[in-house]
């Protein structure tokens, strides 16, 4: 289980996103900087132990129109090869000392564990105590066999969220603009084979729930 370590961080991780997010294609606010706020999340464990995963879940506040994000990060001791183009930022950790942090969907070690979390190989955890499991966090599989580690081919990110492709043919998709579901109940395709559901906090102080992330196959989802 990952340590939750409680350390500064500089610049902050809403610090970072406050830059990062306008330049994102799904990005829903208008010319002002955004005002994030954290909503929710939750992380996973790097089985080599190295990589920091985190989904955090955070609300645009700027403007009339709150907005809410899902934004997957890593965070990295060390420049990960090849990835330049998905990195939002370097922070000072006042216990690990120097972090890059990468736009998540971009990382192979997420890609691989939320693809084993949906698979049921995983379980989340939660985002602010230490070994300690994420209970509002949901998934289903109905998929044959399991996706191999290094299955992510590519991501990108479309209006709506990012598309990860994989090697046997299906599609991950993140919904990084994320959206209550009626009475909480995830609404699928046909085409999905599994997804990952979580809750956050809306604006108004109530607890919302929608869809994180669908597996689906090769099929529009």
């Amino acid at each position: 289980m990952a340590v939750i370590h409680q350390a500064t961080l500089k610049p902050t991780k809403l610090e970072l996103l406050t830059s990062w997010l306008p330049s994102r294609p799904w990005y829903r606010g208008g010319a002002g900087e955004p005002q994030p706020v954290k909503a929710g999340g939750f992380r996973l464990d790097d089985p080599q132990g190295e990589v920091g995963i985190e989904f955090i879940v955070v609300t645009d506040t700027a403007g009339p129109d709150p907005a809410t994000y899902l934004v997957p990060l890593t965070y990295r001791g060390a420049p990960l090869d090849g990835a330049e183009h998905a990195l939002i930022g370097t922070m000072e950790h006042s216990v690990l000392g120097r972090r890059w942090v990468y736009d998540g969907c971009h990382d192979p070690v997420l890609v691989a564990q939320l693809l084993a979390l949906v698979e049921g190989r995983v379980q989340a955890q939660d985002q602010s105590i230490s070994d300690s499991v994420d209970r509002e966090v949901t998934r289903s599989y109905v998929g044959e066999g399991v996706t191999p580690t290094d299955g992510a081919t590519a991501a990108a990110d479309t209006g709506e969220g990012t598309e990860v492709s994989v090697t046997d043919g299906r599609i991950l998709r993140l919904h990084r603009v994320l959206h209550p579901a009626p009475d909480g109940a995830p609404l699928l395709s046909p085409a999905a084979v599994g997804h990952v559901g979580g809750a956050w906090q809306s604006p108004d102080g109530s607890r919302a729930r929608g869809l994180f992330a669908v597996l689906s196959t090769g099929l529009r989802a």
